[in-house]
């Protein structure tokens, strides 16, 4: 359902929420966006999500705008506009708040990110001190958003190996960052493009890789920040994003 929140200073925003069947006390994800914005792809992920146990956050970053999927023009004259800094310690900050003033004591709550949303999560992850785990999947531009060796929680990182947006001497280097801080951390590479887990990208879409990032996902959130017994295993014959 679409929902206002109050950001860390106090000012109101839009965005997604997605509950699962046992409400308010389940542990909390915040999810951000693809540069595209808060697409209908979007919102099944986190509908998937709450499916799992989790009640999912979906800050809107864009304030209501949104580019269609494949409109790289519009998308990245959304981007561009963006203060990372205020979006991550504002938007952010408050959605986490957010989910875990609604859950109340002992709330854990990560974020989770793909492409631009996966490099907010990194930086998120330095910045946002309420956070207890962070996923981030394909992030752009990974090494300039924040220094990783500052990453103050769980994280768990997925990457393509043939990436157009990011090379692999710069995961490479993120990579050596995480060690270097002593950040405890997941790093996870797959034969497969940049936005393989978007299905409503044919052109990049890769069920086999999403599957697998999935799964290893629901662990990671599982035993970071809890949830119910169905987590850390997609159903059976079926592909994590239908």
């Amino acid at each position: 359902m679409e929902i206002r929140f109050p950001r860390a200073d106090g000012k109101e925003v839009s965005g997604y929420l997605a509950m699962p069947r046992d409400g308010e006390k389940s542990p909390g994800v915040v999810l951000i966006h693809e540069w595209w914005g808060l697409t209908d792809h979007i919102r099944r992920l986190a509908d998937l999500l709450a499916e799992e146990g989790f009640r999912v956050l979906v800050p809107d970053l864009y304030d209501g705008e949104a580019a269609k999927i494949g409109d790289v023009e519009k998308a990245s004259a959304l981007a561009s506009k963006l203060d990372f800094d205020d979006a991550t310690k504002q938007t952010v900050a408050g959605a986490v708040r957010h989910l875990k003033e609604r859950g109340g004591a002992g709330t854990r709550c990560a974020i989770l990110g793909y492409c631009m949303g996966g490099a907010i999560a990194i930086k998120a992850a330095v910045e946002v001190r309420e956070l207890d785990a962070a996923v981030s999947f394909y992030p752009t531009n990974p090494n300039g958003v924040a220094d990783a060796r500052l990453i103050r929680v769980p994280f768990l990182i997925h990457v393509s190996r043939v990436d157009e947006y990011t090379t692999q001497e710069q995961y490479d280097e993120f990579e050596k960052k995480l060690k270097a801080g002593g950040v405890h951390h997941e790093v996870y590479r797959y034969d497969a493009q940049h936005a393989f887990m978007n299905d409503e990208r044919p052109d990049k879409y890769d069920a086999h890789a999403a599957k697998i990032a999935w799964d290893r996902t629901l662990r990671f959130l599982e035993s970071t920040i809890g949830g119910h017994s169905a987590a850390g295993v997609s159903r059976p014959g079926t592909a994590p994003i239908p």
